[in-house]
Order: C-alpha cells, then sequence, then structure tokens
C-alpha cells in the first residue's frame, strides 16, 4: 500500500502524522508525504524512510500561490497512483482532497481537526464554511477527532453523519503515555530553571499564544485568584502568534508570578512540572494537549465547547466552564488551588482515563483499521 500524506507544515507532521506513519513503515508500506519543508525539522526517525514532496501550501487564501499548488498536486496524484490520499490541516486539505478528485484518486481522506470558521460571523464564515464543504465533497471518506465535533459537522451540513467517523474515543493520533506521565525528577529541574519552589502550585497553558486560546480570560482570572494564592503561579508554554502582549496587559501587579517559555518540543518537561492544566479556548477540534495533560496527570480546567467536552470529563478529570467568561474561570481556578487532594483525585482519573482510552496505540490501530476498510471497499489489495 502507498500512502500520501499532505499538509501545510512539519509541525502538523511531527504532532499528528508521525505515529501512524511510524506503524506504516513498520507493516512494509510506501508513505509520501507532501509538506512545506522549509518551515521545519521533520522528526529524525522517520525521515529516512518516507519521500518527501516539498510544496509550498499557504496557510492563508493565497489564490496564486493556491493554484499553483493545486496544479503540482494533481500532476502528482496523476502520475504516482496513490492508493491512498491523505490530508490534515485546513488550506492542504483543500487542495489536496480537490486535485485527488480530479487525477482519480480512489481513497480520498480528509482529517477535520477544528473549524476556525466556528467563532467567525458574516461574509468569511459563510466562506471559509463554504470552503470546508467544498473539501468534504471532493474526499471519499472523512475522519474527525471527537463526536461533539461530528456532531458540529453535520449540524452545519458539512457532512452527512454516516460520512463521518471518529476513531476510537477521539484525537487525532492519541498521546503517548510513556511519553507524558508524571516525573517526579522532571518536575525538579523545570522548577529550578523557572526558579520555582516545589511547594508553589503551578497552573500550565501549553499552546499558540492567540487570542482564540482564551489567553486574554486566562491571564484575568490568574490575576483574580493570584492575591488569594501568594503561592500560585502561571506558566505560558508556546509560540506567541500576537496574542500574548494583550493578555499580559492585564497581569498588573501578578505580572512576576507569569513564567514565559516559547515554542518547545517537549511540552511533557512542563505537565510534569505542573499540577493543573488550563485551556479556556474558544474553539477546538479536540484539544489533544489536555489528553497529554491528563496522561501526566493532571486535572484541567477548560472551556465547555465542541471538541473540549470529548477531552475532559467534568468534575472527573477537571472541570469545564463557560468560554470567555473569566468569573467562571477564576471560580474553577479557585476551587481547585483550594483543594489540593481534589486536584490529585481528578488528576489519577485523568491519567487512567488517557491511558484506556487515548493511548497511541488504540487510536493508531484504528487509524489503519479504517486505512484497511477503505481498501476492502475499493476492492484495492493492501
Amino acid at each position: 500500500m502507498h500512502v500520501c500524506f499532505a499538509l501545510t507544515s512539519p509541525f502538523a507532521l511531527n504532532a499528528f502524522v508521525a505515529p501512524a506513519i511510524r506503524a506504516l513503515l513498520a507493516r512494509g508500506d510506501s508513505v509520501t508525504v507532501i509538506v512545506n519543508a522549509g518551515a521545519g525539522n521533520l522528526v529524525e526517525d522517520i525521515r529516512g524512510d518516507i519521500e518527501i514532496v516539498d510544496l509550498e501550501i499557504a496557510r492563508m487564501i493565497a489564490p496564486l500561490r493556491d493554484l499553483a499548488a493545486l496544479r503540482a498536486l494533481f500532476h502528482l496524484f496523476r502520475a504516482r497512483r496513490f492508493d491512498i490520499v491523505h490530508s490534515v490541516t485546513p488550506k492542504a486539505g483543500l487542495l489536496a482532497m480537490m486535485a485527488a478528485r480530479l487525477a482519480g484518486v480512489p481513497i480520498r481522506i480528509h482529517t477535520f481537526t477544528g473549524q476556525v470558521w466556528a467563532t467567525r460571523r458574516g461574509a468569511m464564515r459563510w466562506l471559509l464554511r463554504t470552503l470546508d464543504w467544498l473539501l468534504a465533497k471532493c474526499a471519499s471518506a472523512l475522519l474527525v477527532d471527537s463526536a461533539s465535533q461530528l456532531d458540529f459537522l453535520s449540524d452545519e451540513k458539512i457532512a452527512a453523519k454516516e460520512r463521518l467517523t471518529v476513531l476510537a474515543s477521539g484525537s487525532i493520533c492519541g498521546v503517548d503515555t510513556n511519553r507524558f506521565k508524571p516525573m517526579p525528577q522532571a518536575r525538579e529541574r523545570v522548577r529550578a530553571e523557572l526558579g520555582l519552589p516545589i511547594s508553589a502550585v503551578l497552573i500550565l497553558y501549553v499552546g499558540r499564544m492567540h487570542s482564540d486560546k482564551g489567553l486574554c480570560e486566562l491571564v484575568q482570572a490568574f490575576t483574580s485568584v493570584a492575591e488569594g494564592f501568594p503561592d500560585t503561579h502561571l506558566l505560558l508554554v508556546g509560540p506567541d502568534e500576537g496574542g500574548l502582549k494583550s493578555a499580559l496587559d492585564f497581569a498588573g501587579t501578578s505580572r512576576l508570578r507569569i513564567h514565559l517559555v516559547g515554542l518547545t518540543d517537549e511540552p511533557e518537561r512542563y505537565m510534569a512540572a505542573a499540577d493543573l492544566f488550563c485551556l479556556p479556548s474558544y474553539r477546538e477540534g479536540f484539544g489533544l494537549s489536555l489528553i497529554e495533560a491528563a496522561a501526566a496527570g493532571l486535572p484541567s480546567v477548560a472551556s465547555r465547547i465542541y471538541g473540549l467536552t470529548d477531552a475532559v470529563v467534568d468534575g472527573v478529570t477537571g472541570l469545564l466552564v463557560s468560554p470567555k467568561n473569566v468569573n467562571a474561570l477564576a471560580q474553577a481556578l479557585e476551587l481547585l488551588l483550594s483543594k489540593p487532594e481534589l486536584r490529585s483525585q481528578m488528576g489519577q482519573a485523568a491519567r487512567q482515563r488517557a491511558e484506556q482510552e487515548f493511548s497511541q496505540g488504540i487510536v493508531v490501530k484504528a487509524w489503519l483499521a479504517f486505512y484497511e476498510k477503505q481498501l476492502s471497499r475499493k476492492s484495492i489489495k493492501p
């Protein structure tokens, strides 16, 4: 079987697709990856065993460059005759699914990981939603990384419910529970690097520093509870996409207890150092970082939105609050800060759930089984 993946960035490949590629290579399958290779480094353990096609696919709408990429994809797909073309990320999905359908690729799969238009209004929402609808029309099969996102896409008429599939209990690739786990030594090292005592209570956010992630609400909520919990600190980890400065404007006197770390390829270190994870995002397809934090034994506070309701069991593995609600977020943080035994109980439940439902082995096995099902429907031998 020859599988071709199409993505916009090496980050998406490393974070979401690499586990499935490793499993395909172990079976003896051939893998080609179309990606903007100059936008980052690919993971070393698979780089030498896959074919890499360097193609610029812009994340934003760029008609001339998009047309050039579409033409290049069409010629590649028609010449190579892949068994499966599988796209991840919106722009790569749209162009790859259109080109693959035009080129006659029999199995065309796209994975939805959240909709940027979910929080938009007006003409831009209509345009982006229409592009997702067109993408779905061109695909022969569709994967979705959470059950609640499946319902959202069905309700929005992007695709019929029977055309949408969630692998196992959800997430795009599952979590490596050997990598993300409680690590006392890492906890001590990271806290020493940050200048924090072991006794401090650390709230953690890991992700893009974007306004849609609820950073402003998180900083405001932290500032609200900081006075009552003088040993509590906030750690923000991830690349700044323009949302950090506006968030820190709300910090006031609590700024000295907010610590910043940029892009990292070792998020597990910071999760091992934390006591509580927080993701007050406005939109998510699933919220993989929540399951990674769960595997590290952390309870979470997250927004009650589609995607995140699959990653957190309210009252069991964490707490869900209304999005953009600073008071509700502060109250949830205050509850967990004031009850260390509840944090411990929820953290243990989160770790157990991550292992039983979202381990990488379970999700990747379901991924390969999905491929086999698609091949059998087209009478193609793997």
